[in-house]
């Protein structure tokens, strides 16, 4: 079995006491290869507990190779790495990578297991009982908007590409670690595959508060799941290292400036939240309902649509007034192809929803799946005009290429005291 594989078992104490995530402080850390100019060069990085952070930058930055010194795939050449307070530079790294879940593009899937036993390989390693291992599959696959019934037993060959990021999603939170490292990981599906995907993290995020640390080319991608952007040049210098809005709104130089690109203001709409806009509570029904009776109310309330949720509140269709006129009683039929959004997916996103849809209006989803509301095109409209800028009260993590630490951010990220000899650098 692969390293990758195994290397994400065993609890331990790396979990912050504040929540679902851990902190990480990556501390002057360098890594040269040969005589070469460092791939990344006395980096010091904070990364919040329970917050999403993003590195972007061109290729060959250092984004990747930072990512995954956090998990010491990539061993340091100098400085030392904190998580949840403990130093693990010198812990042994299969031991580390136990703790921290690993996202890769294609979800990394093992060709040969079911959807279940793939899921299943860490919580059996952990010599979970059964009983206990087949809760936890269920409640993962039903965490990632994937009936359990339906694909539990089913083999990687067998999904979408979708389908397999998200079991490769589900498979890295299985023993529940503090922290989630993904490496490209939406980079291989189709434009709208991808927007769902990210919309089931945004959700996944809101209800674990985990550390995730995520790369992509994507500044869109980055300011539409980020808390935090950190802009790499070449060496893993950091540019700038900001919330999204001011990024945006004051990028640092023209480096960063030319890596968002034209359109900066377009982008805003990234920022804002279909939870920034009023929600329309409209007519629903349940299979097995009179048809008329929720024609009736329909048109009562001067709508054209009925949306038909199942028991667990989760969209079923969203028939017509004249497709209601056609039934005796509302049926179980799932619609395939819905406009669907989440409520923190971005107004842009609903708006291009409607458009794909050719439909006024899109169903808004929280976690997993169940239903709150309608957005149209005028809820987002006047969303968009009442949307203030707010600056975040939260301090802004540290990043620098200069090694300085001030001492609250030793408190907040619970650091150890400093080496009584610092690295220094190779001849």
């Amino acid at each position: 079995m692969s390293n990758q594989l195994t290397d994400q078992i065993e609890s331990t104490d790396l979990t912050s006491d504040s929540g679902g995530g851990a902190a990480i402080l990556l501390e002057n850390v360098t890594k040269r290869y040969g005589n070469n100019k460092p791939a990344v060069d006395q980096l010091t990085l904070e990364i919040p507990a329970g917050k999403v952070v993003m590195f972007v930058g061109k290729s060959g930055c250092g984004k990747t190779t930072t990512l995954k010194l956090i998990n010491r795939l990539i061993e340091p050449t100098e400085g030392r790495i904190i998580i949840g307070g403990e130093d693990v530079s010198d812990m042994n790294g299969d031991k580390l990578r136990r703790n921290i879940g690993y996202v890769i593009q294609s979800g990394g899937l093992l060709p040969h297991l079911t959807v279940g036993a793939n899921i299943a390989i860490v919580p059996k390693m952990l010599k979970w009982d059964k009983a206990r291992i087949a809760k936890r599959v269920d409640e993962l696959l039903t965490m990632v908007s994937l009936d359990p019934e339906t694909y539990r037993d089913r083999y990687p060959k067998e999904l979408s590409g979708g389908q397999q990021q998200r079991i490769g999603v589900a498979r890295a939170l299985a023993a529940d670690p503090p922290v989630l490292l993904m490496d490209e990981p939406f980079g291989a599906v189709d434009p709208i595959t991808r927007q769902r995907l990210q919309d089931e993290l945004i959700n996944i995020q809101s209800e674990l508060g985990k550390t995730i640390v995520c790369v992509t080319h994507d500044f869109d991608e980055a300011a539409k799941l980020g808390d935090w952007i950190a802009v790499f040049d070449e060496g893993a210098r950091i540019v700038q290292y900001d919330t999204p809005e001011r990024i945006l709104g004051e990028p640092a130089d023209d480096f960063v400036a030319d890596f968002i690109g034209a359109g900066a203001g377009l982008k805003q709409l990234n920022l804002a939240r279909v939870g920034d806009a009023d929600l329309i509570t409209p007519a629903f029904g349940r299979p097995g309902d009179d048809a008329a009776v929720i024609l009736k109310e329909v048109e009562r309330l001067g709508h054209d649509h009925v949306v038909i949720l199942d028991n667990h509140n989760r969209v079923l269709s969203w028939p017509s007034r004249k497709q209601l006129r056609r039934m005796t009683t509302i049926t179980h039929y799932r619609e395939d192809d819905l406009p669907v959004v989440g409520l923190k997916s971005s107004l842009n996103d609903a708006l291009d929803t409607m458009l794909v849809a050719n439909s006024g209006a899109a169903l808004v989803e929280g976690p997993r799946r169940k239903f709150l509301g309608i957005v149209n095109v005028e809820t987002v409209m006047n969303a968009i005009t009442e949307l203030r800028s707010t600056t975040s009260d939260e301090d802004t993590p540290l990043g620098n290429n200069e090694g300085d630490i001030p001492e609250e951010v030793v408190a907040r990220v619970g650091a150890l005291d400093a080496p009584d000899t610092p690295a220094t650098p190779e001849d």
